[in-house]
């Protein structure tokens, strides 16, 4: 194994030793902070505006700057938002406390943070994969966001070897809750699923735009590998990563320059890290902070918060349907799994009313379904007018190709009936007799391709059909063709 040596960051893996960690025999280990800012009107303790894109510091309070005297009040709304995503996330919902989480940094005046430390609001909960594997939820506790700290100059927009940095206060305050997964993740696509399905939970309940693009969510990974079966070893923490996509490299990354040190016989070292997007890497930051190193202590200026039992059942009973029983409910209409590509993507797009809608108008479930996930702008006409054509698509009164068609006028047009739509196109069912001498005649003029597909090879029959589309000026059925051609090849 080649190995290449950078600087502080250890043993560092090339882009071709990326994906070779689970070869090396050894297991990854991941656990997930998702720290997200809740979509209140104010910040979590005090009356100016949490509201993203404006001009920087100028949603600033005397709160926010930490002036003397100026003293926190509690924002009832962020409560609810954090206890309406504990309870979707399967938590239980406590009495809990605030604690000052002190150390010196500019995006924070006063020198410390409110948060939630050994009574979090949110606990022992979980989240279900849509493959069905569960990751356990340790806590979800609330605390202020800080400030935007933006480093001009130097490389990669770090505060090392820039030449000055600029401090925005207007995200100082916003209110947030910080997700702790347990070490329960094993492979970089699951860590992808599962930030993936807490953003459909967050945007679904209403607690967070979860826009990780602004900032809204973020994710720390916290990164080790062993042997199976052996104890934990020394993790490293991979800090704001941005994008689902990021993620999975990130982890991908750190898993297999830990693999690297272990082999060559050197330690780990615990450390919080920052991936670099330009060169597919992370970097050290400064070593990993304890919890000692912070000096918790409870606020003084915070009574506990003790939402009581009448306060969370009324927020458990006005929980909206989550995604996965949207999904399951897909998947009951159409025979699909509930994790499959169309009914995943259909459902993050909320398009799955609209499916369910067509449905009870008396249309195919399925074929709304598929045309929903590869035309999105469909979920715009109306469901009885979509009902219709699936229903002629489905009967063979129109191919795929000619629905297609239809539904694209119905898009442009709002709507429309598409018996109309289909007879204006000149779109009608083909004669079997016709469609079977177009088969006859796609074979006669390849020989090649029908003597491959009668040998199994399948990209063959793309061929065949491809020329009878073509014959036919795109109405035939494509099923209907394929029919054809492996009744005549028995």
């Amino acid at each position: 194994m080649s190995i290449t040596y950078v600087n502080d960051d250890g043993y560092c893996p090339s882009n071709e030793q990326h994906a070779r960690w689970e070869h090396e025999g050894y297991e990854l280990v991941v656990g997930l902070e998702v720290h997200v800012e809740l979509a209140t009107r104010t910040k979590l303790f005090s009356s100016s505006p949490n509201r993203f894109g404006d001009e920087p510091n100028t949603n600033i309070d005397p709160v926010t700057l930490g002036l003397p005297g100026a003293l926190p009040v509690l924002n009832r709304q962020a409560v609810e938002l954090a206890i309406r995503l504990g309870l979707a996330l399967n938590c239980t919902v406590q009495k809990s406390t605030f604690a000052r989480k002190n150390y010196f940094y500019p995006d924070m005046p006063k020198a410390y943070q409110i948060s939630q430390y050994d009574e979090p609001i949110n606990i022992d909960g979980w989240l279900d994969l849509p493959d069905g594997f569960r990751v356990g939820i340790e806590r979800g506790h609330l605390e202020e966001d800080t400030g935007k700290s933006t480093h001009v100059g130097g490389a990669g927009g770090r505060i090392h070897g820039s030449d000055y940095s600029l401090i925005d206060f207007n995200r100082a305050g916003v209110p947030l809750v910080e997700i702790v997964s347990r070490p329960d993740i094993r492979h970089p696509e699951q860590a992808k699923a599962y930030v993936t399905e807490l953003r459909g939970i967050l945007v679904a309940v209403g607690a967070s735009d979860a826009k990780m693009e602004e900032g809204s969510m973020r994710v720390d990974a916290n990164v080790s590998v062993r042997k199976p079966g052996a104890d934990f070893n020394t993790r490293c923490e991979i800090k704001n990563v941005n994008s689902v996509r990021s993620l999975g490299r990130a982890i991908e990354y750190e898993a297999q320059r830990q693999v690297m040190l272990h082999e060559a016989g050197e330690p780990v070292v615990q450390q919080t890290r920052h991936w670099d997007e330009n060169d597919g890497r992370t970097h050290t930051l400064r070593s990993k902070e304890d919890a000692d190193d912070y000096r918790y202590f409870l606020e003084p200026d915070l009574v506990v918060v003790d939402p009581g039992t009448e306060w969370i059942e009324a927020v458990r009973a006005a929980l909206p349907v989550l995604p996965a029983e949207r999904r399951a409910g897909l998947a009951a209409i159409t025979g699909l799994a509930a994790n499959s590509e169309a009914i995943m993507v259909v459902t993050e797009r909320g398009h799955d009313s609209f499916v369910m809608d067509v449905a009870k108008h008396g249309g195919s479930p399925e074929i709304a379904l598929k045309h929903l996930q590869q035309s999105p702008e469909a979920a715009g006409v109306p469901a009885e007018d979509v009902a219709k054509l699936t229903t002629m698509e489905a009967s063979g009164g129109l191919t795929a190709t000619q629905a297609k068609q239809v539904l694209a006028d119905m898009v442009a047009a709002g709507g429309g009936d598409a018996e109309t739509i289909a007879a204006d196109k000149g779109f009608e069912a083909m004669d079997n007799s016709e469609l079977e001498s177009m088969v006859d005649a796609a074979i006669a003029a390849q020989p090649g391709a029908w003597e491959k597909f009668c040998a199994g090879e399948g990209k063959a029959m793309g061929a065949l059909v491809g020329s009878v589309m073509k014959a036919s000026k795109g109405q035939a059925d494509g099923k209907a063709v394929t029919a054809l051609l492996n009744a005549k090849k028995s």
